[in-house]
């Protein structure tokens, strides 16, 4: 399973490396973040390579990179239609901790149990954190390819017709590409070692079963609560996908035991 380094020579190296990028990134003439977006990703980098290394932030890398690249597929037909992400895509504060702020509690939860403050398997801690950003990646993709190339979208609650963009809207196009990428993202968490392969089916169902819990949410409560923005939603989203690989695992251990 995955072994975990901590040390004040760790924490130096993340503060270095995601200082550099930072730095690249402001200079950049291509913006994928907002300047206090670049600011809370500096602080979610450190935070990940600190407590899982490497392994932990080539998970979030993945998610950037095929978040943003998902996002602006069919871009100016999806600005044209209305629908398209805020700011053309480009991830400000909101985004970056909707993403991915139940995966760094996770990796803050890796961290105590290493400093033996909290006594719970890592391995279950670990399987949420990828699952966390498997269930991500998943509703990303399944939103963002349904909005482009769903030939027919339906409300998840009703089964009826709607128009592309809705709250609650699902596509077998963007269900099947919501599939691929939580299984991609959760078998890069297995390559590294951060979970085992059995974990990745974990991962798959409960990416699966709280991208369409989120579609629910967004179908009935969404409009009704000015509070519930897509950002606290996501999190929701999120915080769903990582207790589902939990607790799937954990019936699984049952049932075998």
């Amino acid at each position: 399973m995955f072994s975990l380094f901590y040390s004040f020579n760790s924490w130096v190296l993340a503060v270095t490396l995601n200082t550099i990028l930072l730095a690249v990134a402001w200079l950049s003439p291509k913006k994928l973040l907002t300047p206090a977006g670049l600011l809370h990703a500096w602080v979610l980098g450190v935070l990940i390579w600190g407590t899982l290394g490497w392994q932990g932030y080539m998970i979030v890398g993945f998610y950037f990179i095929v978040g943003i690249g998902v996002t602006r597929i069919g871009m100016e037909q999806k600005e044209a239609q209305g629908i398209a992400e805020k700011r053309s895509g480009v991830r400000g504060p909101e985004n970056v901790w909707g993403s991915a702020l139940v995966g760094a509690i996770c990796a803050l939860g890796v961290g105590m149990i290493n400093w033996d403050f909290i006594a719970i398997p890592s391995s279950l801690l670990l399987l949420a954190y990828v699952a966390s950003f498997s269930t991500k990646l998943a509703d990303t993709c399944a939103s963002e390819v349904g909005k482009a190339y769903g030939k027919r979208t339906f409300l998840i609650t009703t089964l009826q017709p709607v128009s592309r963009g809705t709250e609650g809207a699902v596509s077998l196009e963007g269900t099947v590409a919501g599939i691929f990428a939580s299984l991609a993202i959760a078998l890069l968490g297995w390559g590294l070692g951060l979970i085992s392969l059995l974990g990745v089916a974990w991962c798959v169902l409960a990416a699966f079963i709280a991208t369409n819990l989120e579609s629910v949410i967004g179908a009935t409560l969404q409009s009704q609560y000015s509070w519930l923005t897509n950002e606290v939603v996501n999190i929701i989203n999120t915080f769903i996908g990582a207790i589902t690989a939990i607790l799937l695992a954990l019936i699984w251990i049952n049932i075998m035991t």
